[in-house]
């Protein structure tokens, strides 16, 4: 048999980053909303473990025991003294290195189907602690909704979300690398005094209201000038997607994808049209969130 699990990408619609802790790390308040771009990972019994991908950059995800996938499998069958014997194939449509979790997605959908597979009945606890030793962003890829995520992102806290918000998603034309944000943002805050990461108030309650308005007032990223230090063109991205009627712009994580809150589908999808008119970026998509997080689809 084969188990396969849809798995959602993710924009942060607040990242407030501490300064970097002793372990390298730095404390987070990360405002999570999961969207509807999905990547899906089929996990079939093999000989070996091995893993394949296909979709839109599958050239760049790497296949060997490095992908978060395989590490999840991997992970998961030490725990349960299985062998980890499986094939993962993972059909990418989350955009790779933008900012949006791809990897980490993929992580927590292949740790779910494995657990699905091999019926080894773990806990959501145990799932989620599995996650965390994984990566920061792969405990909300497992969860989705909506979550305020502290420490180093994988302390969720759920958050109510009182309707659904349009988005657009600007892919630019190369990748970033999320370490390599993070010391570009202790290069811009050296010898400044950073403050303790805290969640906006306003924010919280505006996802709780459902209000875009409010929504695009609160949005915020602290690692944007990071982003747009090493990847500039990103400020004609966020320019166009303003000037198309976006409520709000911001690049989201640690980037390079840029994401554009819109009032309605319908405006989404002007600000779309625009986008793709401007020459700016290599491909837009639209979505909406909140949706859920993996979800076992096929079995």
């Amino acid at each position: 048999m084969s188990v396969t699990v849809r798995v959602p990408a993710k924009v942060n619609v607040q990242l407030a980053v501490g300064a970097a802790r002793p372990d390298g790390f730095h404390d987070l308040a990360n405002v999570f909303l999961a969207v509807g771009l999905h990547d899906e990972v089929t996990v079939t019994p093999a000989e070996e473990l091995r893993v394949t991908c296909e979709g839109p950059d599958a050239t760049q995800v790497p296949l060997d025991r490095t992908n978060l996938a395989a590490r999840a499998a991997i992970a998961l069958a030490e725990r349960h003294g299985l062998d980890p014997a499986v094939h993962l194939h993972i059909a990418k449509d989350i955009p790779v290195a933008g900012g949006m979790a791809g990897g980490s997605a993929d992580g927590a959908g292949a740790l779910l189907a494995c657990d699905a597979l091999w019926g080894t009945g773990a806990s959501r606890a145990e799932l989620l602690d599995i996650c965390a030793e994984l990566g920061s962003d792969v405990p909300f890829s497992l969860v989705g909704g909506a979550a305020l995520g502290t420490g180093r992102g994988e302390k969720l806290r759920p958050l109510d979300v009182g309707g659904t918000f349009s988005w657009v998603f600007a892919m630019a034309e190369r990748g970033l690398s999320t370490p390599a944000v993070f010391r570009e943002f202790d290069r811009l805050t050296a010898g400044l005094d950073v403050p303790e990461p805290v969640a906006s108030e306003a924010l919280l309650d505006a996802l709780a209201e459902g209000d875009p308005d409010a929504l695009a007032a609160a949005v915020s990223n602290d690692l944007q000038p990071a982003a747009l230090s090493l990847f500039p063109e990103l400020s004609d991205t966020l320019a166009a997607g303003s000037a198309a009627g976006a409520l709000a712009g911001l690049v989201s994580g640690s980037g390079p994808t840029t994401a554009f809150l819109a009032r309605d589908p319908g405006s989404a999808a002007k600000i779309a049209d625009a986008l793709r008119a401007s020459g700016t970026c290599r491909a837009v998509r639209t979505a909406s969130g909140p949706v859920p997080g993996a979800t076992v689809i096929g079995a």
